[in-house]
Parts: C-alpha cells; structure tokens; sequence
C-alpha cells in the first residue's frame, strides 16, 4: 500500500510540474516578448 500511494504521489508531482512547466512558457514567452519590444522602441524612442 505504501509503494503504490508513493508511486501515485510521485506521478502527481510530476504531471503537475509540467502543467507548471507550460504554464510558465505560456505566461514567459509573451511576457519576454513584450520586453524585447519595449526595450526596443525606448531604445529608438531616447537613442
């Protein structure tokens, strides 16, 4: 019993680190993509 609630607690944590794996690139990759703009268009708006 005890082996299979480990097993069970260890594919939880691992289905939920990569749901949280993606939701961080959904989140990071547009998030650093607007930063890349904005730095950009300061850079042409001061520079």
């Amino acid at each position: 019993m005890s082996t299979a609630h480990n097993r069970g607690a260890h594919d939880a944590a691992k289905a939920s680190t990569g749901r949280l794996a993606v939701a961080w690139a959904l989140v990071g990759v547009p998030l650093a993509y607007g930063v890349y703009e904005t730095l950009t268009r300061v850079t042409a708006l001061f520079g």
